[in-house]
Parts: C-alpha cells; structure tokens; sequence
C-alpha cells in the first residue's frame, strides 16, 4: 500500500494519499487548506490513477480544499449523507469559517458497513458519529489499519463541545473502533498515528470523560 501524510492548515488536519502499489488507483482522505499543491505533486510523482476523494467528515479544516482537488483530479467526492449539507454549504454545521469557503456537490454518500474496492485494497467504512453526526472511520482489515478522522486520536478522541457533538453517539463510536484487531494501526485526523492496543482506555471511554 502507497500512503503519504500532509499536515495541512491551521489546525495542521492530516490528509492522506493511499493506493494500490499494484494498480496504481489512489484516493484522498480528508482535503485540509493548503494540501492541494502537495497532494497533486505526489499523485504525479507515483503516477497514480485517482479514484475518489473520501471524507471523513465535514468540518471546515478537512474540507477547505475539497472543491479545488474534485475539480483537479476529477475524482468524485463522498461523504456520509448526515454531513453532506455542510458539504454543500460550508458553515451550515454552525461552526465559525474564518475564511471563504467554496462549498462542493458529493457525488455519493457512504454508509457503514460498505466495502470500496481500491485495486487490491478495500476499505470498510464504519460510521463514527459523536464529533460529528455523519463521521466515518475507513478500515483496511489486510493491512491492519484504520483511518479514524477526529473520532480517535493518541491518547484522546475529537471535542464534545462543538454544535455538531453527541457525546452518547461518541462513546458508541469508541466502543466500535475498540474492537478491532489490537495491532490495528490507527491514523488520526490530527497528530501522529497509534494503534488500538496503545488506545485501549477507549472500551472505558464514557467513564475516563465523564
């Protein structure tokens, strides 16, 4: 498996390139500010094949350059339904855009439990709500890995304070993601990756935030 992080944007939100070593066919997790020129540069240097652009969420810091890497790559764009509207028009999940926004059009929604072919790798999309209603975490089950968005991150998991949060939905959200293979890496939307085994708390999580 291909995979590169760039820390983007002011909040330095990971954005993930991950491909087929054998296909070359690629996607994008997750689109921060300022990514776009990065992301396209490695695309052309490993001569991939552009597949699609996948959201983990809606939040303005991973969607800032959705529009602009769509239009470039002329991959489609997918999201869980239950964040598409802040898709369409940024700003909408009442969390304050301190810069334009240009808002994007999915192309299709994702949902838990579907499995995305990209070449020989496939991705089972589990649906963490609790940051944000329609946050999903991509799971690669072959290569033990799991992309968790601000779901899950070393040693915490995503803010309970903002419009968009449930803390009830988050805890079984954890509860979900605890139950995956312990060497499963995990990568996070913010800061360095994990594994589950080093993030066990999370099985307990309702009572370490309660």
């Amino acid at each position: 498996m291909i995979l590169e992080i760039f820390p983007s944007g002011p909040l330095q939100t990971n954005a993930y390139l991950i491909g087929c070593s054998k296909t070359k066919r690629a996607a994008i997790i997750d689109a921060p500010l300022g990514s776009s020129e990065a992301l396209l540069k490695s695309i052309k240097r490993h001569a991939l094949h552009m597949q699609m652009l996948l959201l983990t969420h809606s939040h303005w810091d991973h969607i800032a350059d959705a529009a602009v890497l769509k239009e470039k790559t002329n991959a489609p764009l997918y999201v869980h339904e239950k964040d598409a509207e802040n898709i369409k028009n940024p700003g909408s999940d009442r969390l304050p855009l301190f810069f334009s926004l240009s808002g994007v059009q999915p192309d299709g929604y994702l949902t838990d439990g579907q499995i995305i072919e990209l070449g020989e790798l496939s991705l089972h999309v589990i649906h963490t709500p609790g940051h944000s209603p329609g946050g999903v975490s991509f799971y690669l089950p072959q290569q033990e890995t799991l992309f968790s968005g601000d779901t899950l991150f070393s040693g915490s998991i995503g803010s309970l304070s903002l419009p968009t949060a449930h803390a009830d939905e988050m805890w079984s959200s954890l509860k979900k993601l605890a139950a995956l293979p312990k060497k499963t890496k995990v990568y996070p939307g913010h800061g360095g990756a994990t594994t589950i085994e080093k993030e066990s708390w999370i099985a307990d999580a309702e009572q370490r935030y309660s």
